[in-house]
């Protein structure tokens, strides 16, 4: 959340925390029915889901895509070993990935490497491409592991809420 802390959620009640899980499931749900599920009126509930939202706990809402029906079914992680640390090599590297919309995250990280992208291409063939074309060629790079994911066992955004 930008511009929030990682403080824990002490100004959330336990309706607050109902109406943020009932959306995490399903985002187009009408107001009505939200408030029926979680037994406020539509006004108390549109209250709080904007009281919510202006506070940065609802960061916005999306529809989930079958990434395999729309070309880009392999599912990649990759490791990225920069050749410096600098602030302005850091800086050119977020940028060029900002860039690249294979790249679906991108996580700076502690340990032997610096960044781990998650990225989404149609198959083999063409992560050779994006490797060769577009990672390879990211600024300050200098090393990379990839990782390509046989079988997703658990893919989810839902945050534990309890």
């Amino acid at each position: 959340m930008e511009g929030r802390s990682s403080s824990p959620r002490t100004d959330l009640d336990r309706l607050d925390l109902r109406i943020l899980d009932v959306l995490q499931r399903d985002g187009r749900i009408t107001n009505l029915k939200l408030a029926e599920t979680v037994g406020l009126s539509p006004t108390a509930v549109l209250a709080r889901v904007q009281r919510l939202t202006r506070e940065g706990y609802i960061l916005g809402y999306e529809a989930r895509l079958n990434p395999a029906k729309l070309g880009a079914g392999l599912l990649v992680f990759v490791e990225v070993l920069l050749d410096r640390t600098t602030p302005n090599v850091f800086e050119h590297f977020r940028a060029a990935v900002q860039a690249a919309p294979q790249v679906l995250e991108c996580h700076m990280v502690a340990g032997g490497f610096d960044y781990l992208l998650k990225t989404r291409v149609a198959d083999m063939a063409d992560y050779r491409r994006f490797a060769g074309d577009v990672l390879w060629q990211l600024p300050g790079v200098r090393e990379t592991r990839t990782y390509a994911v046989m079988e997703e066992v658990k893919s989810t955004h839902r945050l534990p809420l309890a």
